[in-house]
């Protein structure tokens, strides 16, 4: 849990900049302990209304902050990175080291650690957009000087919009590609079943309804499952998580609807498809990354 003397500074305040200040203050967390620097004045506007969290510059927002989330667009870190390095570089000696957050898509923990003042600690955030309504899920990677003790404090912030993981940052592409991505996928297929429903004959808005409960009724009882699996497992050897073939396989009755389907699926290639998508976005992350060379 975040020290409650914690101050956290939240630089930029786009959708999921946003997204976490408004977890922050579901979670119990204090105004007080909050600020937002943000350079566009209607949205800087829109937030301390909204929130009513102070908004101020960069350098006033880091100079008194613990932790500093960059929440701003990859393209725009190095226009920012001049005043986060000073004020860095003026906080005050007295004060609990800060730590800094980046949740910049492709911008690597080399990158920040070679621009922030020598030996600060540098934590890679990977949210998506779920986030936006609580229920994301957070990858974390951290840096050469970040204490555990930090990444535990690092990983309370993230709880407040969602689950929270860590991986090794040579994984960080990967999790881009499935979870980064992956609400896109989700959307794309609930678009394509809606729509093969209303060429059945439903109405759109029937198949729209259907759809969306039955993904997040089907979401809710892997997720159930999964849980259950942990529990049975504690103490156990580590084993494969195959909760959602196993539900699968509950669900599909030999010669029934659901296998007929499945076999036109696997027939289309469609896991073939996944694969290929998620290798795609994996590749094109790999090519985005921003280092320190």
């Amino acid at each position: 849990m975040l020290s409650g003397m914690a101050r956290i500074a939240i630089i930029g305040g786009g959708s999921m900049g946003e997204a976490l200040l408004a977890g922050l203050l579901r979670s119990g967390r204090q105004v007080k302990d909050l600020v937002l620097a943000e350079r566009v004045l209607e949205r800087a506007k829109y937030l301390s209304q909204t929130y009513s969290v102070l908004v101020t510059s960069v350098k006033e927002a880091v100079e008194s902050a613990t932790f500093v989330v960059v929440a701003v667009k990859p393209a725009d870190v190095d226009a920012v990175m001049g005043d986060l390095a000073a004020a860095a570089a003026a906080a005050d000696d007295d004060s609990a080291e800060q730590v800094f957050i980046t949740i910049a898509a492709g911008i690597t923990l080399t990158y920040f650690e070679s621009k922030l003042p020598a030996g600060t600690p540098v934590i890679r955030a990977m949210p998506n957009a779920a986030a936006l309504v609580g229920a994301g899920v957070t990858a974390l990677a951290k840096g050469r000087f970040v204490s555990p003790e930090q990444l535990a404090e690092a990983s309370s912030l993230f709880d407040a919009v969602g689950g929270v993981l860590t991986v090794a940052e040579s994984q960080m592409d990967a999790v881009t590609a499935v979870s980064g991505s992956g609400p896109v996928y989700f959307f794309l297929l609930v678009e394509a079943l809606v729509e093969a429903a209303v060429a059945v004959g439903l109405s759109r808005q029937v198949a729209n309804d259907l759809t969306v409960q039955t993904m997040a009724g089907s979401a809710a009882m892997l997720l159930e499952r999964m849980d259950q699996d942990r529990g049975q497992a504690e103490g156990e050897s580590l084993r494969v998580d195959t909760s959602a073939f196993e539900l699968r396989a509950l669900i599909a009755s030999p010669g029934g609807t659901t296998a007929a389907a499945l076999r036109e699926l696997e027939r289309g290639g469609f896991r073939a498809t996944v694969d290929a998508a998620v290798q795609a976005a994996k590749t094109r992350s790999e090519q985005l990354r921003i280092t320190s060379e």
